[in-house]
């Protein structure tokens, strides 16, 4: 368990600064050419959510951090993919340490419905244990019950006992699916500060992060000055009742969602992976010590306000240097750690900010597509109005026919169904499961696969829909709305969402870019190379990327 440390607690509260002054640039660390031949102490393995490649690329030249010093000393990969089709943030985190797509994790979708759930919400959350008595999708308890294959972490702990296996997120389900079932420590923030699996105690240092939390939450947060770079996106775009594009993050005492949706979510986070690292003395033993973090404001952000504003440029301006002064504080720990940094699924931006900037055919979902109205449709065109016959959670996404109907009903509630949406104007297509379970599991470069190679990466047989649905591009999935909540999403099959950075670094390696697509199921056998781990081909759906510039072979054994 983690233990009390004066230092880890002096780090955590230096990395969450009181007032949210603009952070020093940290020393550049010296570039070298000797690529270590040893096994590194520590792997960092760290998800931004939402962050895809084009917003990587679109602040690439202003980067002075961490994102810099990955950039800049790294192995680079801009063109990543999580190369499913269900581009969310379960089904993605669930690739990053697994080596494994949807189709082989059992993580489709940060929900799917289970029509034979004994309980009144057939709604499934991806991080629950739904048997548990008493709870439903919204109010359950966290569990790592349905990712299907193990981490990296598990097997390093299956080589090795000795191995300590930590995950500290935003989320649950980004601490859960990177950690994976047989996790040492997994924490994720909410409202009372970090919490873990239910019945698992408090430790002395996760008490102290949380004390410096509720003290920052209290404190209110006076707003971020806008970097150079943010000037030109600092113009109000209206979504519904929603004003969105100029903010600072200013933040009332008190207010938890407004922490939570800013960049102080992440400061605290990486705060707390480098005081656990700390009071853990993680990478400082014999064996390899594997953390992952989960930066989640990237994403809440996103949703709230899009991702060409202020609020996001200033997310990345300040991400970049939280990330910086991470690294600085291992380097001063003389860690010998190895960092791979990716995310979880890319985003749009909202179609009214797009309107504004050339694209006049961005526009939001008919609302004809979302579950209550197109359940109504489909019902009355069947002669059962009033009933349900379709479950879905979404205006796209995985369709389930009601447990109930005939097969003769269910015989015509799906030629309605594919005939109402195939010739609806925003849909691109609509999958059957059969033709889905037909298709081969993709294989080759990612870019080149089309839709049903997408889709059948993210199909997994006994918790898939039977219809998927897919938009067509620059349709955003959220409706218009006169009172809006989220004003852009992601989850298409399309590039905007699938593409992500890949980026591996480590102290001696040669920088060298990379820019054909590789997949984030590559990152497993990529790291389990570098530290002699054995890991069977038919295991997995990534491969080993080598590391190593010019001659040479990282993926050697």
């Amino acid at each position: 368990m983690l233990k009390r440390c004066a230092a880890a607690l002096l780090l955590a509260t230096a990395l969450v600064p009181v007032m949210p002054a603009v952070a020093q640039s940290p020393t550049p660390t010296p570039a070298t050419t000797a690529t270590p031949a040893t096994p590194p102490k520590l792997i960092v393995a760290i998800s931004i959510d939402q962050f895809s490649a084009d917003l990587f690329s679109e602040y690439r030249q202003y980067y002075s951090g961490g994102l810099k010093r990955l950039t800049s000393e790294g192995v680079v990969f801009p063109r990543g993919y999580q190369s499913h089709a269900a581009t969310e943030t379960c089904p993605g985190h669930s690739t990053i340490l697994t080596g494994s797509r949807p189709s082989r994790t059992g993580i489709i979708a940060n929900n799917w419905f289970d029509l034979d759930a004994k309980r009144d919400d057939k709604n499934v959350y991806c991080a629950e244990d739904e048997s548990r008595p008493g709870t439903d999708s919204d109010h359950y308890e966290a569990s790592p019950l349905h990712l299907k294959v193990p981490t990296l972490g598990g097997r390093m702990k299956i080589a090795d006992p000795a191995t300590r296996v930590v995950s500290v997120a935003g989320k649950d389900r980004a601490a859960i699916m990177m950690g994976g079932g047989t996790a040492d420590q997994a924490w994720w923030l909410s409202p009372k500060g970090y919490v873990s699996y239910k019945g698992v105690a408090v430790p002395p240092l996760v008490a102290k992060v949380n004390e410096v939390f509720a003290r920052r939450l209290a404190e209110g947060n006076a707003g971020f000055a806008l970097p150079a770079q943010c000037v030109s996106k600092d113009f109000a775009v209206q979504a519904g009742n929603k004003s969105v594009g100029t903010g600072r993050f200013t933040r009332q005492a008190g207010d938890y969602n407004g922490f939570r949706i800013s960049p102080e979510q992440d400061a605290l986070t990486l705060a707390f992976a480098a005081a656990a690292i700390d009071s853990m003395r993680l990478g400082k033993q014999a064996q390899t010590d594997i953390i992952s973090i989960g930066l989640s404001a990237t994403d809440y952000i996103g949703h709230t306000y899009g991702t060409e504003g202020t609020e996001s440029c200033i997310q990345v301006d300040r991400l970049d240097r939280e990330l910086g002064a991470f690294f600085d504080k291992l380097d001063k720990d003389g860690i010998d750690y190895v960092v791979v940094l990716t995310a979880d699924h890319g985003g749009h931006d909202l179609p009214e900010r797009h309107q504004l900037n050339a694209m006049p055919m961005e526009q939001r979902v008919d609302k004809a597509l979302t579950p209550k109205a197109l359940n109504a449709t489909i019902a009355e065109k069947v002669g059962m109005a009033g009933k349900k016959v379709i479950w879905s959670d979404g205006p796209a996404g995985d369709l389930y026919f009601d447990k109930g109907l005939t097969i003769a009903e269910r015989t015509k509630v799906e030629a309605e169904t594919l005939a109402y949406l195939r010739a609806h104007p925003q849909v691109q297509t609509v999958f059957t499961k059969a033709e889905i379970a037909a298709t081969p599991s993709p294989s080759g470069p990612p870019e080149s696969w089309n839709l049903i190679q997408e889709a059948r990466a993210s199909f997994y047989p006994a918790r898939s829909g039977d219809l998927l649905l897919l938009l067509k591009p620059r349709v955003m999935s959220i409706p218009e709305s006169a009172v809006m909540g989220a004003v852009a999403t992601h989850g298409s099959p399309w590039d905007t969402d699938r593409r992500v950075p890949i980026l591996f670094w480590r102290k001696g390696m040669q920088h060298f870019e990379q820019p054909l697509g590789v997949e984030t199921v590559d990152i497993l056998p990529t790291l389990a190379a570098l530290i002699k781990l054995p890991v069977p081909k038919d295991e997995i759906d990534g491969r080993c990327l080598d590391l190593i510039a010019g001659n040479g072979d990282s993926c050697a054994q």
